[in-house]
C-alpha cells in the first residue's frame, strides 16, 4: 500500500528526533571511545569565559587537563557535574590536574546559574562552542578528553564521568610516575604531577570519533 506524503514526512520526523537524541545526548554512564585525536596533540582550544577573559588550553601545559563538553540543559551533564567538582577539588592543592569546560548552545546566564547552584570554579568557554565541538569531533553530550601535560590527547570519554575513573585514566597513561597527588593517594592510585613521555600515537579510525 502506498503511503501518503504526509505519513512519510511524519515517519522521517520521528526517525530524525530519535537520531538527535542518540547523537546529542549521551547516556549517564561514561564509556571510552576511540577517536582520531587520541595519541595526537590536542586541537586548538581558545575562547572567552563569562567575564570575557581569554582561555587557551596551551596556557595550561604542564598539568593534566580534562576538556569537558557539556550543556546546562543536558541531563547526563547535570548528573556528572558533582564528580567533576570532586575531581577538581581533590587536585586543587597539588595543582597537577584541572578542568576546562565548553558550554554548547547555552546562554551566559544559564551557565552562571548552573555553576553557582552546583559548584565548580574552573574555566568555562562560553563562546565559539559550535566551532570547537566540530574541531574536537564531539557527537554526544557530555564528552570529555583527557590531555596530558605535554598537550597530547590520551583518552576520550563519552557519557557521564566519575572522579575515580579520571584518576585511573591518568594513572594508566603515566605508568612510570613516582609522585602522587593527594587525591590519587586516597584512592590508592598513582597519578603523575610531572610531565612524562607521551604515549605512542594511535592510528585514526574511519568514521565518527
Amino acid at each position: 500500500m502506498r503511503l501518503s506524503t504526509r505519513a512519510v514526512a511524519a515517519a522521517v520526523g520521528v526517525v530524525l528526533v530519535g537520531l538527535i537524541a542518540v547523537f546529542v545526548l549521551g547516556s549517564g554512564d561514561a564509556a571510552t571511545s576511540r577517536s582520531p585525536l587520541v595519541g595526537r596533540m590536542a586541537p586548538t582550544l581558545i575562547g572567552s569565559d563569562l567575564d570575557g577573559e581569554r582561555i587557551d588550553l596551551k596556557a595550561m601545559a604542564g598539568r593534566w587537563v580534562l576538556v569537558n563538553f557539556f550543556a546546562t540543559w543536558c541531563p547526563p551533564c547535570v548528573a556528572e557535574h558533582p564528580e567533576l567538582v570532586r575531581f577538581a577539588e581533590e587536585h586543587a592543592a597539588a595543582g597537577d590536574a584541572s578542568i576546562v569546560s565548553v558550554a554548547y548552545q547555552d546562554t551566559p546566564d544559564s551557565i552562571a546559574a548552573f555553576f553557582e547552584q552546583r559548584g565548580g570554579d574552573w574555566p568555562v568557554i562560553a563562546t565559539s562552542a559550535e566551532d570547537l565541538s566540530l574541531e574536537w569531533g564531539v557527537v554526544k553530550l557530555p564528552e570529555s578528553y583527557l590531555v596530558d601535560p605535554s598537550g597530547r590527547v590520551v583518552k576520550k570519554f563519552v557519557g557521564g564521568l566519575n572522579a575515580r575513573e579520571i584518576d585511573r585514566s591518568i594513572a594508566a597513561a603515566a605508568p612510570s610516575t613516582t609522585t602522587t597527588s593527594a587525591a590519587a593517594t586516597t584512592a590508592g592510585i598513582a597519578v603523575t604531577t610531572t610531565t612524562t613521555s607521551p604515549p605512542a600515537a594511535t592510528a585514526a579510525e574511519p568514521g565518527t570519533p
